[in-house]
């Protein structure tokens, strides 16, 4: 299975997960969402990451979510489904959850799951030719509501009522117009874009970055800022790599952070 799911990396602080799949345009079988979630789990265990990229293969396609070809063995029936949700749930949660940075780089077609894996991570670029929506009411099926949480944490309702009623797909430019994605630039220049991201994120304190997304993720759900997590938002002083970037400023120097 990890010939379907592959795992690059760059160098200590970045990793590249691939859906690799492009024969058929990287959808997802049940196999491939548990193997993805086992290796978010593992990631999310590295304190040495600063950021994950993931990606489709191919270049055509980031991935049109699950293979249809599968419902027959696999979503037959409510029960069936059920069992399946929960692999793609915890898939999703696990992307979702993660401590570190991700970025979405996206090629080609992101619709249905592969919007929600997207829709899962912090950052996502596409390119010009992308498109995008979640056209499963032609199957007469439900987006669960589990997944319906991750698109509404990244468009609002009437936004996310539009993409699941109207069933289009669309385009980059309306994607971004929508809030869906962060950059949209030259297909050539995706990869390119995405790593000078990557890079910029490496750059910087990387338990600033993780504190930052657990401060974000901790206020949408809660609604306010509680205590504790204000209260958490002071610890960067106590660290040497505060310490390394208060020093660097002052002398005009790029810092060199040492995850301390």
């Amino acid at each position: 299975m990890s010939k379907l799911i592959k795992l690059n990396k760059k160098n200590n602080h970045l990793v590249e997960v691939v859906i690799n799949r492009p024969e058929k345009l990287n959808a997802m079988t049940k196999p491939m969402w548990i193997e993805l979630g086992k290796i978010f789990k593992k990631l999310s265990k590295n304190n040495k990451l600063r950021c994950i990229i993931i990606r489709g293969a191919g270049g055509k396609s980031f991935s049109p979510g699950n293979d249809i070809g599968e419902f027959k063995k696999e979503r037959s029936s409510s029960k069936l489904a059920k069992s399946y949700g929960k692999y793609l749930h915890g898939t999703l949660g696990n992307i979702y959850n993660c401590p570190i940075p991700t970025i979405a780089l996206i090629e080609g077609i992101c619709v249905g799951g592969g919007l929600e894996i997207a829709g899962c991570c912090d950052i996502r670029i596409c390119g010009k030719n992308s498109r995008f929506g979640v056209p499963i009411k032609r199957l007469g099926l439900t987006m669960a509501a589990k997944e319906l949480e991750v698109l509404l944490s990244v468009a609002n309702y009437s936004t996310a009522m539009e993409i699941l009623l109207e069933g289009r797909i669309f385009n980059a430019q309306e994607a971004f117009e929508k809030k869906l994605v962060n950059k949209v630039v030259d297909d050539k220049d995706v990869e390119s874009e995405a790593y000078k991201s990557a890079e910029l994120i490496c750059e910087g304190a990387p338990k600033v970055a993780r504190w930052h997304k657990q401060f974000a993720r901790n206020i949408l759900k809660n609604g306010k800022v509680t205590e504790k997590i204000n209260n958490l938002g002071y610890k960067c002083y106590d660290t040497e790599d505060f310490k390394i970037g208060y020093k660097s400023f002052l002398d005009k120097t790029k810092p060199k952070f040492k995850n301390k």
